[in-house]
């Protein structure tokens, strides 16, 4: 089993079919969305390929740390910024193409007028103690 990372961006993805903002929506709409969101975790806990998941608020704050003895420094919100993420879904599946097949049908929630957004999704493999021939990119 791999674990693997599903993002979805409020922005900077290339555009969905259906690209109406969340904020246009309506109640009902963003209820549906949500319930398809719910559906889709619940199958995959009961096939055992869920991990864990949640939804993000727009704003955020950078932090880096700013040397000894001095506070972090901040800055932010950045709700322009393209990087921002929605939300995100760990899934464990045995095979990358499980989890493209996965990421796919996420991508179909409703949105707008109940239609499917095909929104991209940024699927993205966790790095376990197995790929230890891979260099940290943090180093």
């Amino acid at each position: 089993m791999a674990k693997y990372l599903l993002l979805k961006h409020y922005r900077g993805a290339p555009e969905a079919v259906n690209d109406v903002p969340m904020e246009q929506w309506t109640p009902e709409e963003i209820s549906a969305h949500v319930q398809y969101m719910n559906d889709f975790a619940a199958r995959l806990e009961k096939s055992g390929e869920f991990v864990d998941s949640t939804a993000l608020a727009p704003e955020g704050t950078f932090v880096r740390y700013d040397g000894e003895g001095r506070p972090p420094v901040t800055d932010g919100p950045f709700a322009e910024t393209k990087d921002l993420i929605a939300g995100w879904m760990i899934i464990d599946v045995d095979s990358e193409e499980r989890a493209v097949e996965l990421a796919g049908e996420l991508s179909a929630a409703p949105g707008a007028g109940g239609k499917p957004i095909h929104e991209w999704l940024e699927l993205r493999p966790l790095l376990t103690a197995s790929h230890t021939d891979l260099e940290c990119p943090c180093t």
